[in-house]
């Protein structure tokens, strides 16, 4: 409970940051959703008009229902913010996204906003990242092959996200492999090395992307972050 109070209040305070006419990254995740909830009664409340992009069909699907209308991302559109959650939060506002494995949508998204500014419970909030197993999304061809290429890289376990017998897939019809880090020191070195390997996508690691995070926490209370 005290976590759905924290995610609440961050969803919540982020949606004080949209203005009137603004076209935003809308995100995806469970914190992302209170965001979403605290934008539809902003609209319903006070009449502002908005417009989203959706990284997952999930999200459209909750924006939808909130009344919240979704645009496509075309060529030359800027977004004005991009509101999203994360399962860590380094100091330097690094970031692991990806637990619910839309990943490269959500950083396309993040990456046509002017800003953006992450949400999470307290608990996301970490000193290193690593613990939480970081997601890399691969080609299906050959995917033991890139599996074991990452193994190489990292020195950890790497494990096929749903299992080998039926294993998950996500909106652009990729598989996530979870890499057990447990400690990833320098993640904006290891970024450009892990899409550097064939077969890779793109992984879970957001770096030098976030200007700002509002962590909520179990009192309902707040607090922003910014880069160290």
């Amino acid at each position: 409970m005290s976590v759905d109070v924290g995610k609440k209040a961050a969803g919540f305070a982020a949606a004080q940051w949209v203005q009137d006419g603004m076209c935003l990254g809308l995100g995806s995740g469970s914190t992302a959703n209170w965001f979403h909830i605290a934008l539809a009664e902003r609209i319903q409340r006070e009449g502002i008009q908005v417009c989203g992009v959706a990284p997952s069909q999930r999200t459209e699907d909750h924006c939808a229902s909130l009344g919240i209308p979704t645009v496509p991302l075309t060529a030359g559109m800027t977004l004005d913010l991009a509101v999203d959650g994360a399962d860590e939060i380094a100091p330097d506002l690094s970031l692991i996204k990806g637990g619910g494995g839309a990943l490269i949508r959500e950083k396309i998204v993040v990456a046509a906003a002017r800003s953006f500014i992450v949400i999470a419970d307290s608990s996301k909030s970490v000193s290193c990242l690593g613990v939480f197993p970081l997601p890399i999304a691969v080609i299906p061809f050959g995917w033991e092959s890139t599996q074991e290429r990452l193994q190489d890289l990292l020195q950890v376990e790497v494990g096929i996200r749903g299992g080998k017998a039926n294993p998950f897939v996500s909106d652009d019809g990729l598989y996530i492999l979870d890499a057990h880090c447990q400690e990833i020191p320098d993640p904006i070195t290891l970024y450009p090395q892990l899409r550097t390997l064939p077969g890779v996508a793109d992984c879970g690691l957001f770096v030098q992307m976030a200007e700002r995070a509002i962590v909520g926490h179990p009192d309902g209370t707040t607090t922003e972050m910014l880069p160290q």
